[in-house]
């Protein structure tokens, strides 16, 4: 009986999905220029942001900014945060804001004050002060950040952020980890264990405010539509139960990543990869009506 529940669930979850409207280029041109990825909306829907690259190229990163106005996207800018990788000093990467909007994390190669200059990435954060501007760019510190690369970092209601790392003694690839935000203060990284973690890799983490569901990437996995699919777990009862493939027509046989759900609006945004012929990436934002409850078990 519960093999039958199983199978029945599977099958229900496949036609949900099929009976989903078709992912849209997200304004073509404007944003989508097939060279962006790492998609966010602050969630009154009046600011968005996104990553820049070079044709594709990882050579030049950096985070573009644009305000909504009624809806229509404005004419994008280099983010304030984001000068420095804009001018080749650095890079950034895959903006989040926070479910109240009052904070934006991201992940930046620039030098860290006082410390030895890293390798990789590290999670850093912008946040709104009393008069509504933003503050200077800050470094979550060393519980949260290691001699590893940290990327694409999100938020919950209550401050734990979850993201991507390759920590000592992970299960392979890149894997999921949690830090708790306790006492005022993030605690040493916790892996996700081998419900969300596999051998192969497993990054881009996006968690439900409320910590219910957690969208994410997995790459090579059975019965997986490309090499890179999205994955949705729902926490029941502190435990991630089995990963659910989100299917057609979001994934596809390339290449989707950096998963982003605004609740308000019920949409999930994401990025679709291919092969740029000379070298790189095509990379364009995606947008298409979801809503995770629909898959919850």
């Amino acid at each position: 009986m519960k093999n039958f529940i199983s199978i029945l669930f599977a099958l229900l979850s496949s036609l949900f999905v099929l009976a989903q409207s078709m992912p849209v280029l997200f304004e073509k041109g404007v944003v989508s220029n097939d060279a962006v990825f790492g998609f966010t909306l602050s969630p009154d829907a009046s600011h968005a942001l996104w990553v820049q690259s070079n044709n594709g190229r990882r050579d030049t990163l950096f985070v573009l900014e644009a305000e909504l106005i009624n809806g229509k996207i404005q004419p994008p800018r280099i983010a304030g945060f984001s000068a420095g990788a804009a001018a080749g000093k650095w890079k950034d990467i895959d903006p989040l804001f926070s479910p109240d909007g009052k904070t934006i994390l991201f992940q930046s190669t620039r030098p860290v004050p006082g410390q030895p200059q890293r390798k990789g990435f590290d999670i850093w954060a912008i946040s709104k002060t009393n008069d509504g501007k933003w503050s200077d760019a800050w470094h979550l510190g060393n519980a949260v950040n290691s001699d590893s690369s940290e990327s694409f970092a999100s938020i919950s209601n209550n401050r734990n952020i979850y993201f991507t790392s390759n920590l000592p003694g992970n299960l392979g690839g890149t894997d999921i980890y949690i830090s708790r935000f306790i006492n005022d203060s993030y605690q040493p990284a916790e892996n996700l264990g081998p419900v969300i973690n596999s051998g192969e890799r497993e990054s881009n983490p996006f968690i439900a405010a409320d910590e219910s569901y957690l969208l994410y990437f997995s790459t090579k996995k059975e019965n997986a539509f490309g090499e890179v699919d999205l994955y949705i777990s729902f926490n029941k009862e502190g435990k991630w139960q089995t990963p659910v493939n989100l299917g057609t027509p979001i994934n596809t046989a390339l290449a989707e990543f950096c998963p982003f759900y605004h609740p308000q609006q019920k949409r999930l945004y994401f990025a679709r990869q291919a092969k740029r012929q000379g070298g790189g990436m095509i990379e364009n934002i995606y947008v298409v009506d979801f809503d995770p409850a629909a898959l919850a078990r």
